[in-house]
């Protein structure tokens, strides 16, 4: 695997005070949160780094093996950038991202805010059979795991509506789905990496910090299930259902969403 400590990330950066670090979801980049780093960077010092192979960052190379801990790796390569904590906001695969850190550095996090978090590995034990059917509406179709395939227009079409309903890839701009396309192998890597991940509810108990986990009243069942089960395992956690909003309600609810996020981080600082 690639040392990510030799992989300098791209980082939208903004305004001063206390630290807040963005991460977008998977096949987005940095500038999925360009509304909320702008209401942010009045009273905060906002980080939003792309992920490695997304954004403006180099293409990840297709024969280079992949598994999410380098993303967490590049990410948390930006907490020596500043002292102290940081308040860590994520979306998706995001969301994987910020708790696993929040998990591994929690004197780094001062608050975590996830939507619909793709930490499917708190569904496996005790098993939690309506979130895993759900799952396996994507994971049962051999498109979704076939190697030659992964990150092809057929792929991202499976992909995209698992998470938004039948038809959304169709539905998407030409120049949208160009963009999806253009990061689908890594993309392809992530959720193959993230599919593989085991990792219990209760080891995310030593996520101290207070968080916000949040989902969209029409996200897909396994997605509200991760973040109902996060929330009886985190110490210092509540939950809350954004009414009318999918799995993108981060862009398609921002009016919503942001305020919550905003009104979290608030809270936090006392």
């Amino acid at each position: 695997m690639i040392d990510p400590a030799g992989i300098p990330l791209h980082v939208d950066e903004r305004g001063a005070g206390t630290p807040v670090v963005l991460l977008h979801s998977g096949g987005m980049s940095s500038r999925q949160w360009r509304s909320l780093a702008e209401g942010l960077a009045a009273s905060h010092r906002v980080l939003a780094p792309d992920f490695l192979g997304s954004g403006k960052n180099p293409p990840w190379p297709d024969e280079v093996a992949f598994d999410f801990a380098l993303d967490v790796a590049a990410v948390g390569r930006l907490f020596d950038r500043f002292e102290g904590p940081a308040h860590v906001v994520g979306h998706s695969y995001g969301g994987l991202v910020a708790l696993t850190l929040a998990r591994a550095r929690p004197d780094r996090v001062r608050s975590l805010a996830v939507y619909d978090p793709v930490a499917f590995g708190v569904l496996y034990e005790p098993a939690d059979g309506s979130g895993l059917a759900d799952l396996a509406r994507a994971g049962s179709d051999p498109v979704f795991t076939d190697e030659a395939r992964g990150g092809s227009e057929e792929w991202m079409q499976t992909f995209v509506d698992y998470w938004n309903g039948p038809g959304a890839w169709r539905a998407l701009p030409a120049t949208s789905r160009e963009q999806f396309l253009r990061v689908g192998r890594k993309v392809f890597r992530e959720v193959t990496s993230l599919m593989n991940d085991r990792t219990g509810a209760a080891a995310y108990g030593a996520v101290t910090a207070p968080t916000l986990l949040l989902s969209g009243e029409r996200s897909p069942l396994a997605a509200r299930r991760v973040t109902e089960v996060l929330a009886g395992a985190l110490p210092n956690a509540r939950r809350e259902v954004v009414a009318g909003a999918g799995h993108m309600g981060p862009l398609t609810h921002a009016a919503a969403v942001e305020p919550l996020i905003a009104r979290h981080i608030e809270d936090a600082e006392g």
